[in-house]
């Protein structure tokens, strides 16, 4: 498969199967500028010197072995019950867990990293990493070997919270991600491929990296090289400091390519915290479908420019919906904290609890506009997402004509136009024959006549409104 493959990086290393690792983070003390000095040092030839840190901190970081039973076979590695057509077919057949059966039984072993946050045995991982197993176990750089208790699982974030019975144990610091600068030095520290205790380093290449099926995760990424069994190991900032649990490679090959991904240590620690205090995690929701706002779309609904979250969609009789929010609509502001791109508003509604009321600032047909909504809760199947669909003629590029009854009833719209035939503009847009319009510039479309007469009165950039299959999206296109 040549196409690009967002993958796990915790698998199990000579071993029969495994169990895939992501990672998760618990909060901890900051690191003083007196414990700080000295911990990384920069040697003469410009390269950082990370010794200090690996000495001081490197006891802290474990390896974990799970085992557990199969429930049923997948073909060439996949995740069972999996189509092998499935783009995220890949995803598992290189880095989730390798599904075998061994001969006289269905046993099944994996391999992860993970770190000491507490001296009585509390440990981060990810999620992934210990997903199905019936047994979890721990082994310290001292060789010693402890069963595991698993305290709590978040599988939207992939963080877990594991406990040992020890005391006196090596801990980690931790920083602070939101003063993180791309170009900044990390260092990783890991199993990769069961090698213990391994040490990589690189810098920070991107922050707020969104990645499919992620929505909660602003994703650290770096160029350390991370590999199978390093998922749910700590990664370091050059005062030995934590700021990230490496989870997650980007990889044609199934191994390291320069992209690593790092869940940021303060969404680890809110989620322990739920976790430990209730064995699960509440998030608040809103009940939208958003996007990113690109230049073209900023020039459609009149932006100064590019920025905040387009709503596309918004769920019947949800806590959106009573506040009065409608798509088009583009959030630009929550509770006084500005969200610049779609990636920020999921976790800053997630964190709310449900039942507070929260404060919008949105964008609406070029004017700004506050609303108040109660945040609802987040339930485990419901998690926002992004689709498409188009619709239009003449300038556009589009074949259109109104819907069936019946094709109304399918789409669950009230009405809309049936894209028949795409060129032009709509065809380097991406629209679709089978795609829905519903609306243009937020001015929804019933017929072929009034499109036409939306379409000529528009200037160089318009934003159509369309459904493809379960989804809605705002498409910006360029008219010229």
């Amino acid at each position: 498969m040549n196409s690009k493959t967002l993958t796990r990086s915790a698998i199990a290393a000579a071993v029969i199967a495994a169990f895939a690792g992501t990672a998760s983070h618990f909060g901890g003390p900051s690191f003083s500028q007196a414990e700080a000095a000295g911990v990384a040092q920069q040697v003469s030839t410009g390269v950082m010197d990370f010794s200090g840190i690996v000495e001081r901190y490197g006891p802290a970081v474990v390896n974990i072995s799970v085992t557990g039973k199969m429930q049923q076979t997948a073909a060439g590695g996949g995740q069972p019950g999996m189509d092998p057509n499935d783009p995220m077919f890949q995803f598992f057949r290189h880095f989730g867990p390798q599904f075998r059966i061994p001969e006289g039984g269905q046993i099944q072993h994996g391999q992860g990293s993970g770190f000491i946050v507490s001296s009585d045995g509390v440990i981060l991982t990810n999620a992934h990493v210990v997903d199905g197993a019936q047994e979890v176990m721990v082994k310290l750089t001292d060789r010693r070997e402890f069963k595991a208790k698993v305290i709590g699982v978040d599988k939207q974030t992939d963080i877990a919270v594991l406990k040992i019975d020890a005391k006196n144990l090596p801990v980690v610091k931790f920083g602070d991600p939101s003063v993180i600068r791309v170009g900044e030095p990390v260092l990783a520290i890991g199993s990769p491929f069961g090698f213990e205790n391994t040490a990589t380093s690189g810098i920070v290449s991107a922050i707020s990296r969104s990645l499919p099926e992620d929505t909660y995760v602003p994703f650290i990424q770096t160029d350390a090289a991370v590999n199978p069994g390093n998922s749910g190991g700590p990664l370091f900032n050059d005062r030995g400091e934590v700021i990230g649990i490496n989870s997650q490679i980007f990889s044609h090959t199934g191994g390291y390519q320069g992209l690593s991904f790092a869940i940021p240590i303060d969404v680890a620690t809110r989620v322990q915290t739920q976790l430990v205090k209730y064995g699960k995690v509440t998030r608040g929701r809103l009940g939208v479908t958003i996007q990113d706002v690109n230049q073209a779309l900023a020039d459609s609904f009149g932006l100064k420019k590019p920025g905040g979250a387009l709503v596309s969609s918004v769920e019947k009789d949800s806590p959106a919906e009573k506040a009065g929010l409608e798509p088009g609509d583009v959030i630009v502001g929550l509770n006084d904290r500005p969200i610049n791109r779609s990636a920020d508003l999921p976790g800053l509604v997630g964190d709310i609890t449900p039942g507070t009321a929260a404060k919008i600032e949105i964008i609406r047909k070029g004017a700004s506009k506050t609303v108040t909504v109660a945040v609802g809760e987040m339930k485990q199947d419901q998690m926002a997402s992004n689709s498409a669909a188009d619709s239009s003629q003449g300038r556009l590029g589009l074949a259109v004509r109104p819907l069936k009854p019946e094709e109304r009833r399918e789409a669950g719209v009230a009405s809309g136009l049936l894209v028949e035939d795409v060129s032009g503009p709509a065809a380097r847009a991406g629209i679709q024959a089978g795609d829905v319009v519903i609306a243009l510039n937020g001015i929804s479309v019933n017929s072929v006549e009034q499109l036409r007469g939306l379409v000529a009165k528009a200037g160089k950039h318009v934003a159509l409104l369309v459904k493809r299959d379960d989804g809605k999206i705002f498409i910006p296109l360029d008219l010229g």
